[in-house]
């Protein structure tokens, strides 16, 4: 039974496959986000002057267009787990769920537990996923 543990921020994915002698195999994803940083909104010197308006909307809809790609890249790697869990810090891994549950049921399906855990070395997440997995 192929166990699959997935740490997932929005610059990588660390993927931990477990097997019967444990650790199998460990990749590293990168997302391939761009990271936004708008500046702008220059005004004048008087108080109350014209402002230039700065257009967040195009940034984020990147952004969000970027990660579905990356998510959907996410789901051929772990294609033949049959457990699922991804853990993570921030609104990744949530975000992660509700777009398999959207495009990807049968992925959704084999998802064991979405769950807050804070950046992690390599080894750390080895040892997270098989804790997690050993317990359940």
């Amino acid at each position: 039974m192929k166990k699959t543990g997935i740490w997932i921020d929005k610059r990588e994915a660390k993927i931990v496959v477990l097997g019967a002698e444990g650790v199998v195999d460990f990749r590293i994803i990168s997302s391939e986000v761009d990271e936004f940083n708008p500046v702008g909104g220059s005004g004048s010197r008087g108080k109350g002057g014209p402002q230039d308006v700065v257009q967040d909307s195009k940034f984020t809809e990147r952004e969000k267009q970027q990660l579905k790609r990356f998510f959907t890249r996410l789901a051929g790697e772990v294609a033949t787990a049959e457990q699922l869990v991804v853990f993570g810090p921030g609104q990744t891994a949530g975000k992660l769920e509700q777009e398999w549950q959207n495009s990807a049921p049968k992925m959704a399906e084999r998802l064991q537990g979405v769950e807050k855990a804070d950046s992690m070395t390599d080894n750390q997440v080895k040892a997270w996923v098989r804790d997690y997995f050993g317990n359940s």
